[in-house]
């Protein structure tokens, strides 16, 4: 996973490309949780009510998987241009984000992080979930894990105002890692 430092380089070289798909998408990447798959796969249908319906075709757990969406990824959302004709959200051309090396290489060199692959934010995002005081059973959830054995079966809340806010903690969580406020106050003499 990315430590602070490396975390603020990351975020702030893809805040600094926003247009850039691929930078958008790293920045979606961490504040979804996601796999890369899952979101360079992402279509604009997929989208509404604040919230990101993944299909069962497009993810591991092959069931429909509901995301709320923090402020901050709805934001980025809006910043993306529709391309005519399009469905995707993360794109070059006419097709989602699919051969990631090259992008990643040049990210790599401008934000001068190496050493790290687009999963290692979806672990990044989980360890700040845990940091920002999410509830693990709620945390796992947002990452679209199935709770194990008995649980699932009994227990069939959906967790959806849960998930909204540990996605807000997360949001929160890496706003205060990227724009870090001084809290020692100089006191008078």
């Amino acid at each position: 996973m990315l430590n602070d430092d490396e975390l603020r380089a990351v975020w702030n070289t893809a805040q600094s490309r926003a247009i850039d798909p691929f930078g958008a998408l790293v920045r979606f990447l961490l504040l979804t949780a996601a796999r890369r798959s899952e979101g360079a796969g992402l279509s604009w249908e997929e989208i509404g009510d604040a919230r990101w319906v993944l299909p069962a075709c497009r993810n591991k757990v092959k069931l429909n998987l509901v995301r709320p969406l923090s402020a901050a990824a709805q934001k980025l959302l809006e910043e993306r241009p529709h391309i005519g004709g399009c469905p995707y959200v993360f794109t070059y051309g006419n097709k989602p984000l699919a051969s990631f090396s090259q992008s990643k290489e040049e990210f790599d060199e401008a934000c001068g992080v190496t050493g790290w692959t687009l999963h290692d934010l979806r672990r990044t995002a989980r360890t700040l979930m845990s940091r920002a005081g999410v509830n693990p059973d709620h945390a796992e959830r947002c990452l679209g894990h199935v709770m194990p054995g008995i649980r699932d079966n009994y227990d069939r809340h959906e967790f959806y105002d849960e998930k909204r806010k540990a996605f807000e903690a997360l949001a929160a969580q890496i706003e205060r890692i990227v724009n870090p406020v001084e809290n020692v106050v100089p006191m008078r003499g």
